[in-house]
């Protein structure tokens, strides 16, 4: 009888640490806070779909860095990103199409027969990545094949997925498992592979840039810079973004984080369990969404920084297009 009171208590006490661990759950909370955000606009629409540079709308239009563009994608579409003056959207079985933004009535498709991971145009040159993570390169108007390649078997994949990179004559792809593979787009032949992290899962390459002559490329695990030599650092990203001189990342422990082009820490602040959703920067401050309900302004010279309340849905889509949030059908401003 004892022995059975003693496992019921146990049982108890299991359910109560349980319990009070999950009702426990570590959150941002900030030391003081300023005033409350009250910068915001309501639209007409609201953001159905996202990619890396570009948002679908529910009125079927899209969302870019520089607002809505006049150009309607098909309802069995999604978008793929906005490209030299291009909207590139595609079917899930592989139906491609480009639509100029500046022209209703231009637009370009093909049947590519496979699921479109990311894709890029360049003067001739359609650059894509396919789902599986094999790469190709594509004469637009003739629609020959240039190159192509089979990338490497991957588990699973972060969201965000980089486009590929045009840069002076190569195309740097940026594949599904951790590398940029540097194309010669006249000689239509690869010419390096670089490796940016090697983890097992969701390690796609989530952003690709050139600062200072640098090749800045990322995972959600590491950040590599390449010119005359490879430096990696190990970072969890969040966000990543960039100006002319300064890397700034947010990261899955809480710290914002500026960066030179050969990723030394410039400045760094430390905010815990603050789990970032989106930040941007506009002139000298980077605003940062933060998931509880806060808006974190912060100095990129000084680190200084301000909190505020403010109210947003975190449970739909969230783009950033300049000095804008846009969150569902709303539009927080930063100014």
């Amino acid at each position: 009888m004892n022995s059975l009171r003693h496992r019921y208590t146990f049982l108890a006490t299991l359910l109560v640490l349980f319990l009070s661990a999950c009702s426990t759950k570590e959150v941002y909370e900030p030391t003081k806070l300023d005033v409350e955000w009250n910068k915001y606009e309501s639209e007409k629409y609201a953001i159905i779909d996202t990619a890396l540079n570009i948002a679908l709308l529910d009125t079927q239009k899209v969302l870019t860095k520089e607002g809505v563009i006049d150009v309607e994608i098909s309802k069995n579409k999604r978008v793929i990103s906005q490209s030299s003056g291009w909207i590139i959207s595609a079917s899930i079985d592989g139906n491609l199409t480009l639509a100029s933004q500046n022209d209703a009535n231009s637009t370009r498709e093909f049947n590519l027969k496979k699921t479109v991971a990311s894709a890029s145009v360049k003067d001739n040159y359609l650059a894509v990545v396919f789902a599986d993570n094999e790469l190709a390169l594509y004469d637009i108007d003739s629609k020959e094949v240039l190159f192509k390649e089979q990338g490497a078997k991957y588990v699973a994949v972060d969201s965000r997925i980089e486009n590929p990179y045009f840069m002076r004559g190569l195309v740097l792809f940026p594949t599904l498992d951790g590398k940029i593979i540097f194309v010669n787009a006249k000689l239509r032949k690869r010419l390096r592979t670089v490796i940016v992290s090697s983890e097992e899962n969701f390690n796609n390459i989530i952003s690709l840039n050139v600062l200072e002559n640098k090749i800045i490329a990322a995972t959600s695990y590491k950040i590599l810079s390449m010119a005359k030599k490879e430096v990696r650092v190990k970072y969890e990203l969040r966000n990543i973004i960039y100006d002319e001189k300064e890397i700034f990342i947010a990261t899955k422990q809480g710290e914002i984080i500026s960066l030179t082009p050969s990723l030394q820490v410039n400045s760094k602040v430390k905010l815990p369990f603050a789990h970032f959703f989106a930040m941007t920067l506009v002139d000298d401050k980077l605003y940062i969404l933060e998931k509880e309900g806060y808006m974190i302004v912060l100095d990129k010279n000084t680190f200084d920084y301000t909190v505020h309340e403010v109210d947003f849905d975190d449970d739909g889509y969230i783009f950033v297009a300049g000095k804008e949030f846009y969150v569902n059908d709303e539009k927080i401003l930063t100014r």
